[in-house]
């Protein structure tokens, strides 16, 4: 196992830390309610077992990674530049709510390797496959990663779109406005089975790319129009 893999394995949380995460997350939560009028529609579509990739779409706010975490109670992992997690405190805080580094200088292989093994492990793994923060009605072009990594490790990817969240915290802006945010999460979507035991094609690769993307903008669109963002 690489050192990396040896990072992600003691990332796992023991039960004091677990019961830690979801006291801090009750208190965010509970901020995201009276601050934000937080709400989810769909939390039934999560798993409760299981590795599955957490898929929101709409990333248009700082606010988003610790949004998500209101869809489910279940610990969610997240990946991160591994400079934050040498950061004294604040490595600890990042691998108390389910983050785990990654060099971005490494290979994206390497990237997708360590995120399949979280997956195989059976924990959620949420992935932005906008790839990073835009602006506007339209959901960008998915990197392929999310999907990918569902078909390689046989996982649902589970679409989610986040309304209201750039107005409550536009990128620049230092005020974090009390603007509603509204959340709808989709039903799982199964991923294409390889065919003789090899690998996914990748036209079947870039099809479900194409199916999580179209969902993931229909979520959205809904989840804009619960936030009164439209």
């Amino acid at each position: 196992m690489t050192d990396r893999g040896v990072q992600i394995q003691q990332s796992r949380l023991g039960l004091g830390s677990r019961i830690l995460y979801r006291g801090i997350r009750g208190v965010l939560m509970a901020f995201f309610a009276a601050w934000f009028r937080l709400s989810v529609r769909g939390k039934a579509n999560i798993p409760s077992t299981g590795g599955f990739i957490l898929a929101p779409g709409g990333h248009r706010s700082i606010l988003d990674t610790g949004v998500v975490a209101a869809t489910s109670t279940r610990l969610l992992r997240y990946m991160g530049a591994e400079k934050y997690f040498a950061a004294p405190g604040l490595g600890w805080f990042l691998r108390l709510v389910g983050g785990f580094p990654i060099d971005r200088n490494a290979t994206d292989r390497e990237a997708l390797r360590l995120s399949e093994q979280v997956l195989r492990g059976g924990e959620p793994l949420v992935v932005f496959p906008e790839g990073t923060r835009f602006s506007g009605p339209v959901v960008q072009p998915f990197q392929a990663g999310a999907a990918f990594l569902a078909c390689r490790a046989q996982v649902p990817v589970v679409p989610v779109g986040m309304g209201g969240t750039e107005r409550a915290w536009p990128p620049g802006s230092k005020l974090i406005r009390p603007k509603k945010v509204a959340l709808v999460v989709g039903k799982p979507l199964v991923p294409p089975v390889a065919q003789n035991g090899g690998r996914v094609k990748r036209s079947a690769v870039r099809a479900f790319n194409d199916e999580i993307h179209a969902k993931v903008q229909q979520l959205f669109d809904e989840a804009q129009e619960l936030a009164g963002a439209t």
